[in-house]
């Protein structure tokens, strides 16, 4: 009798094994076919800009004006020339870099500003939350483009500056998001009780409500990215973003605004680099989400 329950039990230790392995974060990203899709598309684009130099001459900025326009595979230009002759491919591996680094930047700095501000209005209430809420509010009101456009008039154009516009004009929305999760998480059991035996609020805060406000952070900032990718290639193509001749997937787009009669490929190239990226983060994101949701065991 005692051997079959001992039996028994480690059958049943086995199973809960096995549940646990099936609904660790790996496998259950696993299962989601789209999410490993955006995954796919997301790490290509990030080797592509990390391995720049191995795979490219490393001159995107090189002029030879001879070969400007050239199509695809033309005098060994694999996604041919744009007007001053230079590689596409090449400057689309370098701007890839510069696109990236923006986006992450700019969410980096609308996350950790926007996280902070939602934690201190959900946590405080009152008129610290209505304070900081309706600046959130103030700041959403402008159309990103306009607030933007502002935003780089007086930081003057530049990589950094990109960043610092993008990152500032995200801001609210990570407030909002870290926010209403702070009104939930702050009314729990546990936190009832940490304030009961006296906890000090920066304890409460940050190893309390942060860590059970983070999961929806993460998915919103992998969101973001794309979005922020976006939003780079549209600075740019207004010429309100990077500096130039420095390669951006929204610059080569600009060039190529300029001849698409006589030279489609110059931004077509660049859009569908541009499609590819966004399209992979929001599945990825997407993914994410999935994952992190208790709620999702299948």
């Amino acid at each position: 009798m005692a051997k079959v329950l001992l039996q028994d039990q480690q059958s049943q230790e086995e199973i809960l094994r096995k549940e646990r392995k099936a609904n660790n974060a790996w496998n259950k990203l696993k299962r989601n076919k789209t999410a490993v899709l955006g995954l796919a598309a997301v790490c290509f684009m990030i080797a592509i800009a990390v391995f720049a130099p191995l795979i490219t001459d490393g001159k995107p900025n090189e002029i030879h004006p001879i070969d400007a326009y050239l199509t695809f595979f033309e005098k060994g230009h694999l996604f041919g020339t744009d007007e001053f002759g230079r590689d596409l491919f090449t400057r689309i591996c370098y701007g890839a870099r510069v696109s990236l680094l923006v986006a992450a930047g700019a969410t980096i700095v609308g996350g950790i500003a926007g996280v902070l501000l939602g934690l201190l209005a959900g946590y405080m209430g009152g008129i610290v939350d209505a304070v900081v809420m309706r600046i959130m509010d103030g700041v959403l009101a402008f159309p990103f483009i306009l607030l933007s456009i502002v935003l780089m008039t007086v930081l003057g154009s530049g990589m950094t500056n990109v960043i610092l516009a993008i990152g500032i004009a995200e801001i609210p929305r990570f407030a909002r998001v870290v926010r209403g999760q702070v009104l939930v998480v702050k009314r729990e059991e546990y936190c009832n009780a940490g304030r009961v035996i006296g906890i000090s609020h920066f304890r409460m805060l940050f190893h309390h409500i942060l860590p059970n406000t983070i999961s929806e952070v993460i998915v919103y900032a992998t969101l973001n990215i794309a979005s922020a990718i976006i939003s780079e290639s549209a600075l740019s193509f207004l010429g309100l973003g990077i500096d130039l001749p420095t390669a951006s997937w929204g610059s080569i787009l600009r060039a190529g605004r300029n001849s698409l009669n006589t030279a489609p490929h110059i931004a077509a190239v660049s859009g569908v680099f541009i499609l590819i990226t966004v399209i992979g983060f929001n599945l990825l994101g997407d993914g994410i989400r999935d994952v992190l949701d208790p709620k999702m065991k299948k």
